[in-house]
């Protein structure tokens, strides 16, 4: 099975960035969904943005599009989340996600539920 460890939160000021890491114990083919979610206190989990095609394909949310960049490494171990001119609103636990499948996820928490899970890593936004 797929293990995926998420690493690179912590604390920032508002306006400031931050790289998340998602780390994937296999290869990660043209055939999975990777996805950044997201959960606020009192929230519900969002998704963030998420690719397929190794990238070829991306998705974001109105909430940090123009902000946050998903991207995947050359190795195909790895997808960021880089996340500039972050708000007090950002403050969450960040996941990523991983499905194997032969379409696009878009962004659709559905198509991830029954998939592969991090942990998580905290992200505060302080104002």
């Amino acid at each position: 099975q797929l293990q995926l460890v998420e690493s690179g939160g912590g604390s920032v000021q508002a306006g400031g960035s931050l790289r998340l890491s998602c780390a994937a114990s296999g290869y990660i083919s043209s055939n999975y969904c990777m996805g950044w979610f997201r959960q606020g206190p009192g929230k519900e989990r969002e998704g963030i943005a998420d690719m397929f095609g190794r990238g070829s394909s991306t998705w974001y949310s109105d909430f940090v599009k123009g902000r946050f960049t998903i991207s995947q490494d050359s190795a195909e171990n790895t997808v960021y989340l880089q996340m500039n001119s972050l708000k007090p609103e950002d403050t969450a636990t960040y996941y990523c996600a991983a499905i194997w499948t032969w379409t696009p996820c878009r962004l659709q928490y559905g198509r991830y539920a029954n998939g592969y899970w991090g942990q998580g890593t905290q992200v505060t936004v302080s104002s």
